[in-house]
């Protein structure tokens, strides 16, 4: 059984379409979403048209959930809660009642079994949506705070910076971000997961997209933070 997992699009369709391409070249059986679909991209609207084309099993990030309902004090730093807020009430103005609907239910964990091999599955962490569990924490605090339950992979996302580590005989990935990578490389990241009843084989994937287009689209949008969004993307860093 071969999987995908992708993540973190937050707005970008021309990712997301590289991506798919780049998954369907690979002869994988199924795809899951981890989250952060719409948000911070200058095509929220088809960004999760495509997702959700894709039948399949999708759970909500913190940024579906900031979609859905603002942002709080003490979110996001106090210098950008402003900036951000705008970007989120423009994101909300593009997307359809039925869209928005979509996001509000979507589930925020997934618990998958392959053969003997148990998957559990989030966006940032099995009890937040908001915690930030980067890859240099301690094998002990990322056992304490990801594997809570019991599995054999753990696969999260939210902090656009993809690894895979083990940890007392688990495995945890995170996949990294389609849209928004944070990690100084400016291509595109998603896991790909080959099963064989009790083996398995992880790989982290790193695709090229045209970054220029999504540069553009934003210069020639009314996106209220485009200049910083651009550089973000230019750099893969924020």
């Amino acid at each position: 059984m071969r999987i995908a997992f992708i993540s973190d699009i937050h707005g970008n369709v021309t990712a997301l379409d590289t991506v798919l391409a780049d998954i369907n070249q690979r002869n994988v059986e199924k795809i899951f979403v981890l989250g952060d679909i719409c948000f911070r991209g200058p095509e929220p609207q088809r960004s999760l048209d495509l997702v959700r084309s894709l039948n399949t099993d999708v759970i909500k990030g913190n940024a579906d959930e900031w979609v859905i309902r603002g942002i709080k004090e003490g979110e996001v730093p106090d210098s950008a809660l402003g900036m951000m807020s705008r970007e989120r009430d423009w994101t909300f103005s593009q997307l359809d009642k039925a869209s928005i609907d979509y996001l509000k239910n979507l589930p925020t964990e997934l618990k998958l079994e392959y053969g003997k091999v148990r998957i559990h599955a989030y966006h940032a962490t099995p009890k937040s949506l908001f915690e930030v569990v980067t890859p240099y924490e301690s094998d002990q605090v990322i056992a304490e705070k990801m594997m809570g339950s019991e599995a054999d992979i753990y696969i999260y996302a939210h902090i656009h910076k993809p690894f895979i580590r083990y940890i007392n005989g688990k495995c945890i990935i995170n996949i990294g971000s389609v849209g928004l990578p944070f990690d100084g490389l400016a291509k595109s990241s998603y896991a790909l997961l080959e099963i064989q009843e009790e083996c398995f084989q992880t790989s982290i994937m790193r695709v090229d997209y045209d970054v220029n287009k999504v540069i553009n689209q934003f210069t020639e949008s009314d996106y209220p933070n485009s200049e910083q969004m651009k550089k973000v993307l230019r750099n893969a860093s924020i």
